[in-house]
């Protein structure tokens, strides 16, 4: 069908309408699989879908591939449309599919032989120069033995204009083959049925999963910002109010049970309503990766019904783009520091993690179970040669040729795009700073997280225990802080973009008050400040530099 036509070639990727290359490449083989579109002279938008023709090449491992052999993967119809938040400024775009028949109607198909379904994400790597921090993610996250989206390398032709490298992904939903929980029908108002299956999203109120509502919690308690939580399955059109509010209640009873004084009571408490070593797997991968999103944004988790199991599940884990040290604010570049520190350190975000996971971390058995699921994690599949050894290897497959179509059709290797934190000049610099990255941030974890176990259990000083002064000042500040048991602090600077400005070490030999003057050498503008005693956060807050 599509044979006729010349199709814009979509190497495992979606291409866009509007074509925007800053050069036209000549498209001719790949050793990845090609997918090409057809729009027939339509925009693709950012919602509706538009209908166009999607055909799929892959000769197997070892061949060529290209746009004009036989489309072997799936020669058929398609609804396309821009997926993204922040990643729509982009010129590279990210695509939603859903496979369809000759009728309009949904398609499941096993596209490269992953479990059949309809809808799919060709995924862009744009900012992210390596091209592989969400496929080793979720990689990892499959490491677990946990569900984490498949994923598959093309190129993309999109009509007739070459598009660069993309990523086949499993698009989050409920199935059988992706998050396994039984089909929620709008009849299913009551008994055992009622009580699953759900996908909750933590998010911006932007992407599919739209419609929801606010947490009754704070992220802390002075925070102006509120969790807001969104109905991904049964979606927000589709969900009926008896079923809205069995699960918010569900979800508020588990954040009664965290918030309360008996909230460590293995029967009543917290671990009552959730799947606790889901949460720990997923705290893991969010540290491991540094993921400056993580715990916050793009946060899904879901429900089964109670007769099979009935507890929330943290996950399916989704988008890390801006992972491995690809952030240049809120400490998101540097290899050192806990993610559950973001609300320390940047406090003004709209969006701040919510209060569970560091009230887990007042649980001695939730610690010691974090502990030993790490040490478990570091001797087996996240070895550092192992995770060194894979980065190598898709290195390797990008390098017979994608890799260089890829950056000549978008030229950003050597330039900032947003949020880089480090800018290679080569592809090769770029995968060398993400394996040194992961060597830095293992080896930071592997000394760290013991202690973030143990110093867990000692709650952070109030606020007025810590005071910094003058604001606004010139050249020195003098920092006041009680502690309340003895051991060295970290005082650390962070300039608008959450970047490393400036830091000091001071060894403390017993509990008690402590004074001490401090030159600053930063240029004049606002900064953030954290003082630390281990993982514990004794204060944070805003400075102005003259």
């Amino acid at each position: 069908m599509l044979r006729t036509i010349l199709f814009l070639i979509v190497l495992c990727g979606a291409g866009q309408s509007i074509i925007a290359q800053d050069n036209i490449v000549a498209f001719t083989t790949s050793n990845l699989p090609v997918i090409v579109i057809q729009t027939h002279g339509q925009d693709i938008l950012d919602d509706p879908k538009i209908e166009v023709d999607l055909g799929i090449v892959d000769n197997g491992v070892g061949m060529q591939n290209s746009a004009t052999d036989a489309f072997n993967v799936y020669d058929g119809k398609m609804g396309i449309e821009i997926r993204g938040s922040s990643s729509q400024m982009f010129p590279k775009k990210q695509y939603g599919v859903e496979l369809h028949d000759d009728l309009g109607k949904d398609n499941e198909t096993a596209l490269f032989g992953f479990p059949k379904e309809e809808d799919w994400v060709f995924f862009a790597p744009y900012n992210d120069k390596s091209l592989m921090r969400d496929v080793l993610a979720y990689k990892m996250g499959r490491d677990q033995g946990r569900y984490a989206p498949r994923t598959k390398y093309c190129e993309l032709v999109l009509n007739g204009t070459y598009m660069g490298v993309y990523v086949v992904i499993e698009k989050i939903k409920r199935d059988k083959g992706r998050v396994n929980i039984n089909k929620l029908d709008p009849e299913e108002i009551s008994g055992d049925n009622l009580t699953g299956g759900y996908i909750i999203k933590i998010d911006k109120s932007t992407g599919d999963g739209d419609g929801g509502w606010y947490s009754a919690h704070k992220p802390y308690p002075s925070a102006w910002q509120s969790t807001n939580f969104q109905y991904e399955e049964p979606a927000y059109d589709d969900i009926v109010p008896e079923q809205k509010t069995y699960i918010q209640n569900y979800i508020a009873q588990f954040e009664g049970a965290l918030a309360g004084d008996g909230f460590k009571d293995p029967v009543n408490g917290y671990a009552k309503y959730i799947d606790v070593n889901s949460f720990i797997d997923y705290m893991l991968i969010q540290e491991v990766t540094k993921n400056v999103d993580g715990y916050r944004l793009s946060t899904f988790f879901y429900k089964q019904r109670d007769s099979d199991g009935g507890k929330l599940s943290m996950g399916p884990i989704w988008d890390f783009n801006l992972g491995f040290g690809n952030a240049d604010y809120c400490t998101g570049g540097t290899p050192d520091g806990f993610v559950l520190g973001f609300n320390a350190v940047c406090s003004d975000d709209t969006w701040q993690i919510p209060f569970w996971w560091t009230r887990l971390l007042e649980d001695e058995d939730f610690k010691q179970k974090l502990a030993a699921r790490w040490t478990e994690l570091r001797a087996g599949k996240w070895q550092e040669p192992v995770l060194l050894a894979y980065v190598d290897s898709v290195a390797n497959v990008l390098n017979g040729g994608a890799q260089q179509r890829n950056f000549e059709a978008w030229s950003v290797l050597g330039k900032k795009i947003w949020p880089n934190f480090f800018v290679g000049n080569t592809y090769k610099q770029e995968v060398d700073y993400l394996k040194n990255w992961i060597s830095d941030r293992l080896a930071w974890l592997d000394q760290n997280l013991p202690q973030l176990v143990t110093d867990a259990e000692q709650p952070p000083l109030n606020q007025a225990e810590v005071k910094l002064y003058p604001n606004p000042f010139r050249s020195a500040l003098t920092l006041e802080y009680t502690l309340q048991k003895p051991g060295q602090v970290n005082l650390q600077l962070y300039d608008g973009l959450g970047r490393a400005a400036q830091s000091i070490t001071l060894k403390s030999e017993q509990a008690g008050h402590y004074q001490y003057t401090w030159q600053v050498d930063v240029p004049g503008g606002f900064y953030y400040y954290r003082l630390q005693q281990g993982a514990s956060v004794l204060g944070h807050g805003k400075l102005n530099k003259q």
